[in-house]
């Protein structure tokens, strides 16, 4: 088992370019990681500060804006965090879950999955 790495393909904000990152899955990791260069040259605005807990139970505040993302051929919207070069570049739950895929530890892969909700609309 383990970590694993899968490309992300980040589409700029007006959808005319993107380009390809690799980033490692982590389902402990609320929101993805990309780099604020990337994401800048892509267009790619901050829209608020949020705090985050990091692994060694630290706070740190980050910039946060949504992207469009482009993971097993599957387009979401998604809220990214802008990180520094030096940081890891994460694929997080909440992307994972609008795209409705799940992780495969074994296999190091992603799976398609379905929705849920609550109940059948009662007629």
């Amino acid at each position: 088992m383990g970590t694993f790495t899968y490309p992300i393909e980040v589409i700029s904000a007006d959808g005319s370019r993107s380009e390809t990152v690799d980033a490692t899955v982590d389902t402990g990791s609320t929101y993805t990681c990309l780099p604020s260069d990337l994401l800048g040259r892509l267009g790619v605005a901050p829209r608020r500060r949020i705090q985050s807990e990091l692994a060694d139970g630290s706070i740190v505040e980050d910039a946060v804006g949504e992207a469009r993302v482009r993971v097993e051929g599957i387009e979401t919207t998604t809220i990214v965090v802008f990180v520094d070069e030096a940081a890891p570049t994460l694929l997080g739950a909440y992307t994972l879950e609008g795209a409705l895929l799940v992780v495969d530890p074994v296999r190091q892969r992603l799976a398609p999955t379905h929705a849920l909700r609550y109940a059948r609309r009662q007629r």
